[in-house]
């Protein structure tokens, strides 16, 4: 049974979210600001759904500091409609996605187990299966959901990771921006939706200089993205 953590200040939402869930046949916990939600913070806990506007602690804050501490836990954080530049701040941070209130339950659920899915794919069903990918000096390790660059271990979420390891599982080759939506993040492209290319921006910030000296992506205005094969 999957453990999630409920991080909002709106009670009556938390009550009605903890049902539905429950009923899911997902076990939950409930903190009511950032500073309960660090408390609760431990590795029993499959995936986190974070408020950002919060007292005490908010979400944005919160996110930060579980990320400055080298959490890799899925993040899935909630936005009032309109607040764009929250969305993306969260995103270049390391939340996983983010969902817009007022949300539709179905869509909580489905992104939910779509991230919970991704995880789990690669943590179990991988090992043995799956060898890892290199480029250049770097190397993917989907049974570790780890990417070292020569001997650095380079920190990454696991949605970072998953999109870096489909787009090398790629290499050379031409991959839209609806198919890395779909698979990572387990949701269909809407127009205005940054996600994607947030997350290709954070592995650009994260990812050091290659060896071959070439780049690591490339951004195919209105077809999607490219990791560039070695010379």
């Amino acid at each position: 049974m999957n453990k999630l953590l409920l991080v909002d200040d709106d009670h009556e939402l938390i009550d009605l979210l903890k049902e539905l869930l429950e009923l899911e046949g997902f076990e939950i916990q409930v903190a009511y600001d950032g500073e309960q939600a660090l408390s609760k913070l431990n590795n029993a806990i499959d995936l986190l759904l974070l408020d950002i506007m919060m007292p005490k602690k908010n979400g944005i804050d919160t996110l930060k500091e579980i990320r400055q501490k080298k959490h890799h836990i899925p993040i899935i954080m909630l936005t009032a409609r309109g607040s764009e530049l929250d969305r993306i701040l969260g995103l270049e941070l390391g939340a996983d996605d983010y969902l817009t209130k007022p949300f539709n339950d179905r869509e909580l659920i489905a992104r939910i187990r779509a991230i919970l899915r991704r995880s789990y794919w690669f943590a179990q069903k991988t090992i043995g299966k799956q060898s890892s990918v290199f480029v250049d000096l770097l190397n993917l390790n989907p049974g570790r959901q780890e990417a070292c660059f020569g001997n650095i271990n380079l920190d990454l979420t696991g949605t970072e990771f998953s999109l870096l390891f489909l787009l090398a599982q790629n290499l050379g080759q031409v991959v839209s921006r609806e198919y890395l939506s779909q698979e990572v993040l387990g949701k269909k492209l809407t127009p205005f939706d940054r996600a994607i290319d947030m997350h290709i921006s954070n592995l650009r910030k994260k990812l050091p200089p290659r060896k071959d000296l070439r780049p690591w992506f490339k951004t195919l205005r209105g077809k999607g993205y490219l990791m560039v094969s070695a010379t």
